[in-house]
């Protein structure tokens, strides 16, 4: 087994625990589990080849299954064709470990049509399927505990895994189905795409410009001050960092760039070290009313109720939305939000 199963996640300062509402990972389990003398290729490439999720993840922040939906994967089948990684699915002399998009999670992922998928470059298809896969087989009870433990995925990348009572989550994203046992191995039903990271947390950023214009400009301004940030959002980490969109600037006062620039370094680095957090805490991390020291020191809250927010100190009662979760980078995890958190 590769040596990534037996490396912890970074235990974080706060007390993380994976969402409330989910249901324990027995709920989880494929329709019936006939498929132990086919391929996971074979598997995924039949047409009526198809699940019942039976646990309810409808609550957790990054999960669009709900219990009792049929989920199925003709968009994955031509993703796999596409990129040639068919035929290394179909070999049984080796085991391998599938977390397989739902055709769902292909469309939330920009995929919007199979024609979506068959134009797509194979360049970079490849290491984004690559990324689902592991070299191994590991079945639900043998994923680590965690939070979030490093595994190594065939893409080179790693991954970050989380087991316990409530269900097995890869890079904050729920398994809605478990143990598809297959002849080379074992398949696990997920509802998003995972995207492997591209980059550290300011390299990240920068190549999702121009949602974070204002944010990697007011990194490089305050790193003109005392504290180097954009070094120490470069560095070995791991960090999380909630990461506010260019709107959410605007509505904080800075109107333009220019705005920024001219700002005082010494003003800006507080602020954005009250959005970064020590360690990798994902989106299956969060639970409601949840308390999260921050790396500038105090604290902010996190609620569940009425969609996954995030409140300031110095916030007042105006907390913000968490918009997107869990972009993996080298050094840690980025959450999109639509406002800028007050110390």
């Amino acid at each position: 087994m590769k040596k990534g199963f037996f490396s912890w996640g970074i235990l974080l300062s706060v007390c993380l625990i994976i969402v409330t509402g989910c249901q324990k990972q027995n709920d989880v389990i494929a329709d019936v589990n006939k498929f132990e003398n086919e391929s996971i290729a074979s598997i995924i490439q039949n047409p009526n080849t198809s699940f019942t999720v039976k646990g309810g993840t409808g609550s957790t922040v990054s999960s669009r299954a709900s219990a009792g939906r049929q989920v199925k994967f003709t968009y994955l089948a031509v993703a796999l064709a596409r990129t040639g990684l068919t035929s290394t699915l179909s070999t049984l002399s080796s085991n391998y470990t599938l977390f397989a998009p739902t055709d769902d999670a292909f469309r939330a992922a920009g995929f919007k049509t199979i024609q979506d998928v068959v134009k797509a470059p194979k360049e970079v298809l490849t290491p984004i399927l690559l990324y689902h896969v592991l070299g191994a087989k590991v079945l639900a009870a043998q994923v680590p505990a965690g939070p979030n433990a490093a595994v190594e995925t065939l893409n080179g990348a790693d991954a970050f895994v989380t087991s316990n009572n409530n269900g097995v989550f890869i890079n904050g994203s729920p398994v809605i189905v478990a143990d598809v046992k297959a002849a080379n191995g074992v398949i696990h039903v997920i509802d998003n795409v995972l995207m492997p990271p591209v980059g550290n947390i300011v390299t990240t950023a920068i190549a999702s410009d121009p949602e974070f214009t204002f944010l990697v400009a007011a990194v490089l301004r305050a790193s003109q001050g005392t504290t180097n940030v954009a070094a120490l959002l470069s560095g070995d980490g791991p960090l999380t960092v909630f990461a506010p969109v260019n709107q959410a600037f605007i509505d904080a006062g800075f109107n333009s760039i220019a705005d920024i620039t001219n700002a005082d370094p010494e003003d800006l680095t507080p602020i954005l070290a009250y959005h970064v957090v020590p360690g990798r805490v994902f989106s299956s991390d969060l639970t409601n009313n949840m308390t999260v020291t921050m790396f500038a020191g105090g604290d902010t809250k996190i609620t569940l109720n009425s969609g996954a927010k995030i409140l300031g100190e110095g916030n007042g009662m105006d907390a913000h939305n968490i918009i997107k979760t869990n972009i993996v980078t080298t050094n840690g995890v980025i959450h999109v939000i639509d406002g800028v958190l007050l110390p």
